[in-house]
């Protein structure tokens, strides 16, 4: 990291405030931009309907705009180029393009060019979240994992309000939601280009080397870090893609049979993720990351297991146990990017994350693809037990790394 000299009171508590300021505005615009991620899983049935597609087919509306993350994250990672442009100026024009890639879904003649227009979509987004991520640890060094924890937070916020805005449009088009989406991203844009800056801990610029993506991937702590975040992204993606279509299922065997009722249901589960966040911000700045994100994976993997038990009712029951998975499977996300932020080079923390970032997304790749499958072969109320050995695992990794000699760099020593 870049070197610093010491600050006075006055000047530690201004830069503080412009901090949360940069923080407030980031957030913000991830609320706005990363709308477009999930607008076509909100209106999956009558957009497949649209073009004729199956209920497996329909996955790959979600999962084009996966792949399209992790080619975006894999090309970042590999040029180096969040290493060495400005932040703002990726996030700004990244944000633009989404909004047009998802438009275009209007216009789109056939499912090859929906498809298209969604991993376009994908490619573009992976331009917003990574160095997102890298600009806000530029403004904090104390207090870190609850800014990231933030950043993580907008990010699901933003994910969620497709189906809010499903539920409020139920007798809409398709193409108000995904119009819609388009909008609220332009203005992410908007904001980004012309307002984000880094702030006073910026990280050194590197030009590009081949061999970083080496030094990256050597690295025992990065190493365990990572294995952490693909058990817990082999869950998350997953969870948040599928878990409409479960709700649809469910909650009509509880006699809830109002079509609003699931988008509302995914909603609220996904949306109160931002609790996680946050309280997974709080705990990993107070007790640490290791711990925090190995608690956080044992509560989820252990909702992915119980809730199949709640497929026939009561209600009440099946909701409070999705509130606490969507807190929990997401709550320890931001911490596996900090930690990468906090244990490898310094110089080369854009292109970790990034690597980071898309390794990760290639697994939900798999995991969004394969649930259809277990749901042909045990049925839906069984279908989310396939995402317990990601936690499991994640867990595993954590407790490893803990007893490492380079987690003392991670949490100022808190691990």
């Amino acid at each position: 990291m870049a070197a610093t000299t010491p600050l006075s009171d006055g000047a530690a508590l201004a830069g503080a405030a412009s901090g949360r300021r940069m923080l407030a505005l980031v957030c913000a615009a991830l609320v706005l931009s990363m709308t477009t991620w999930f607008s076509a899983t909100a209106v999956t049935a009558p957009l497949a309907a649209s073009f004729g597609l199956d209920e497996a087919q329909a996955s790959w509306l979600t999962n084009a705009v996966q792949i399209g993350f992790v080619v975006g994250a894999l090309g970042l990672s590999i040029s180096g180029l969040v290493d060495r442009a400005p932040l703002h100026r990726i996030m700004a024009a990244s944000a633009g393009l989404a909004a047009l890639a998802n438009l275009a879904l209007l216009w789109a003649p056939g499912p090859a060019s929906a498809l298209l227009a969604r991993f376009v979509t994908g490619l573009a987004l992976a331009g917003i979240y990574p160095p997102a991520l890298k600009l806000i640890a530029t403004w904090y060094r104390r207090g870190r994992g609850l800014a990231l924890g933030a950043v993580i937070g907008a990010l699901t916020l933003g994910s969620a309000l497709p189906h809010l805005l499903r539920a409020l449009a139920s007798g809409l088009d398709w193409r108000t939601v995904v119009a819609s989406a388009s909008a609220l991203t332009l203005a992410g844009a908007l904001l980004l280009g012309g307002f984000a800056t880094e702030g006073p801990y910026a990280f050194a610029r590197m030009p590009f080397r081949a061999r970083q993506i080496g030094v990256v991937l050597r690295d025992r702590g990065l190493f365990l870090t990572n294995l952490g975040y693909f058990g817990h992204m082999w869950e998350l993606y997953a969870m948040w893609s599928w878990f409409l279509a479960f709700a649809a299922h469910a909650l009509p065997r509880s006699g809830l049979t109002d079509p609003k009722l699931p988008s509302l249901a995914t909603f609220g589960v996904v949306a109160i993720g931002v609790v996680g966040c946050l309280l997974g911000g709080v705990l990993a700045d107070r007790i640490g990351r290791t711990a925090t994100t190995a608690g956080m994976m044992a509560v989820s993997g252990a909702c992915a297991f119980l809730i199949g038990f709640t497929f026939d009712g009561p209600a009440w029951l099946f909701l409070l146990i999705g509130a606490v998975w969507g807190i929990s499977v997401v709550g320890d996300s931001a911490q596996f990017s900090a930690m990468a932020t906090e244990i490898g080079d310094p110089r080369l923390v854009g292109t970790a994350l990034a690597l980071q970032l898309g390794i990760g997304f290639a697994l939900t790749v798999v995991a969004i693809r394969v649930l259809p499958l277990a749901v042909d072969a045990i049925g839906w109320q069984w279908s989310f037990l396939m995402l317990v050995p990601g936690p499991i695992i994640g867990v595993a990794a954590m407790l490893l790394l803990r007893r490492r000699p380079e987690a003392e760099r991670i949490g100022g020593g808190l691990r």
